[in-house]
């Protein structure tokens, strides 16, 4: 993807992109859709339901502004999450199909999950019961586990980031943070505050049990309703976040706190692994057609 082109471009693409009907193209336009409804926000642009006019094949187009992108220095980033998105393929991981740009917008092609944000409806329904939430940690752990096969770690695992198809299942669905790191370690801080693992926020090397970390966040949202590190100023979250100050209240599962306890484990060579979050419990009793 560029950024920059000359006065006489009009609209390019440089990737492929294959519809449930087969259907390839490799050079897409704005002209090709029809635009419908405004979908919603995020931090880089607007998200619109689109219909593909050859094909009839329903899409989410993603709309992004270069300038914002060249503003915020966010265009390597982005770069970044186009090449890993566009080349995984699983169940609950949200299908980029494409993407093609303009003078001044970066248009994305991505599948349209017709359930919509999970964040919303935790905040309708304050908390998730407990198997509805082990139902979502086990396709979410389905996913990190596929992307951690092929050295992708996500590393922004949180209810805003996630989607809801027709049926219900959830969909990984912004990898903005994502990296391809098969064997380097990283160093850079970023994600969401209240995911933030102890080794992040005290400035040490990660890998993708960052990833875990997240997932224990995740459940204990889901069932709770906030996040355990909450505090009133960043100094006091980073301190519980070192701390590892766990507190559960008393309507959480003995099974439930136990998985939670296990994934949010300062020595991340002893988080609990996905392969063994999959035997748990809590999952196995909750999900026993997982």
């Amino acid at each position: 993807m560029k950024t920059t082109e000359s006065t006489t471009e009009q609209t390019q693409s440089t990737t492929t992109q294959e519809s449930s009907t087969g259907a390839k193209k490799s050079t897409w336009k704005l002209q090709d859709f029809e635009i419908g409804n405004y979908l919603g926000k995020g931090k880089f642009g607007q998200v619109y339901l689109a219909r593909e006019k050859r094909t009839k094949y329903i899409v989410a187009l993603k709309v992004l502004d270069k300038e914002q992108l060249k503003r915020e220095g966010v265009e390597h980033q982005i770069r970044r999450e186009i090449e890993i998105q566009s080349h995984l393929r699983h169940k609950n991981i949200l299908r980029l199909y494409g993407y093609f740009y303009d003078r001044q917008k970066v248009y994305l092609i991505l599948e349209y999950a017709a359930g919509g944000e999970l964040y919303k409806q935790l905040q309708e329904c304050k908390r998730f019961s407990e198997p509805e939430a082990a139902r979502y940690i086990t396709g979410l752990a389905k996913a990190l586990k596929y992307c951690h096969d092929r050295n992708v770690i996500h590393r922004d695992i949180k209810p805003e980031n996630l989607l809801m198809d027709s049926n219900h299942d959830v969909k990984i669905a912004d990898f903005g943070w994502s990296v391809h790191a098969p064997t380097t370690r990283r160093t850079t801080l970023c994600g969401t505050l209240d995911y933030l693992p102890p080794e992040m926020v005290e400035g040490r090397e990660h890998d993708s049990t960052v990833d875990l970390w997240c997932l224990g966040v995740l459940c204990y949202e889901f069932l709770v309703g906030e996040p355990p590190f909450m505090a009133p100023t960043q100094e006091e979250t980073f301190k519980k976040i070192k701390d590892v100050d766990l507190r559960f209240p008393p309507f959480v599962s003995i099974d439930a706190q136990d998985l939670i306890s296990r994934l949010l484990v300062k020595d991340t060579l002893q988080r609990m692994s996905l392969t063994e979050l999959f035997e748990h419990p809590w999952i196995v009793n909750n999900c026993p057609a997982q």
